[in-house]
């Protein structure tokens, strides 16, 4: 096993570094860069975790070259037809992918087909999620009579905001916001289905959209284990959060520790690095048929 990547220094302007993307500038497009960088209580932890930034770029890949019928942000994802000056960097393998520069459009896109997380909360306390009212005696994992749309806000630090469509309405423009949420619904719907072919569960995930010569466009990640709830389908069981193939045992581990979620946090062991490593591999695996290019 390799040693994670956790920050990138190439010879282009950095645009933007993220909790787990270094975004930097070729002129007319961006190169995006996923490092192994983990995060958990919105605070990055140390160390990394090998191969995390090659599941979740590669993962991405396959989802929107699956639903090629929706417009997205890639240019090319082919690390040897990189430009030169970009391709002499074979760190980047794997984990890279040249995309289009766009307006960014600054509302998460969540669709919920499960009740957990943040939504599960604001049931238990209003019987409503965004704004939506749902069937009363619903528990944690309840499926849902059928999929919500459940906006929020991009927020820079901290976790984002859950906001009603008509809140979102209001910012962006009712069309827009019509597009997005029927967009966020459709590319659920068919992924969720998919998905439980191969056995996982996708509880929720979030989309990012873009502006593009006018055009929404899909942008950023695409259905991954860092932007979507994966549950193994045989264990899921009404009542209770399943196991899942993502950054949960991270969390798990965390809680042990008497950590008050502020930094720096515990320096992640060994197991348990190796361990978060396998749940995202088996992701990709389980989900593709294929193996991870690293």
């Amino acid at each position: 096993m390799c040693a994670a990547i956790t920050e990138t220094s190439l010879p282009f302007p950095l645009a933007q570094r993220g909790k787990v993307r270094d975004v930097y500038d070729l002129d007319d497009r961006y190169l995006f860069v996923a490092t192994d960088r983990i995060s958990a209580f919105d605070v990055v932890l140390s160390p990394g975790i090998p191969d995390k930034g090659s599941v979740l770029n590669q993962i991405s890949n396959f989802w929107f070259k699956r639903f090629s019928d929706v417009e997205n942000h890639v240019v090319e994802t082919e690390f040897d037809r990189f430009p030169s000056d970009v391709a002499k960097h074979d760190e980047l393998r794997g984990r890279s992918v040249i995309v289009k520069k766009c307006s960014v459009i600054p509302i998460e896109c969540v669709a919920r087909g499960y009740l957990v997380g943040s939504g599960l909360k604001e049931y238990n306390e209003t019987g409503e999620v965004c704004g939506i009212k749902l069937e009363p005696g619903l528990k944690t994992a309840s499926k849902l009579s059928k999929p919500i749309f459940t906006p929020a806000t991009k927020e820079e630090t901290g976790h984002d905001i859950n906001i009603s469509f008509e809140r979102m309405a209001a910012q962006i423009g009712e069309d827009l916001a019509s597009q997005l949420r029927d967009l966020t619904l459709s590319l659920y719907e068919q992924a969720a289905d998919y998905a439980r072919s191969r056995g996982i569960i996708i509880a929720d995930t979030k989309f990012e959209f873009g502006l593009f010569e006018g055009r929404v466009i899909w942008i950023d990640e695409a259905l991954t284990p860092d932007s979507s709830r994966f549950w193994p389908a045989d264990q899921y069981v009404v009542g209770k959060n399943p196991p899942s193939y993502d950054k949960q045992f991270v969390r798990d581990w965390l809680e042990t520790t008497g950590w008050n979620k502020q930094p720096p946090a515990p320096e992640l062991p060994a197991d348990v690095i190796e361990r978060t490593r396998e749940k995202y591999i088996d992701a990709f695996r389980v989900l593709t048929g294929g193996e991870l290019a690293v």
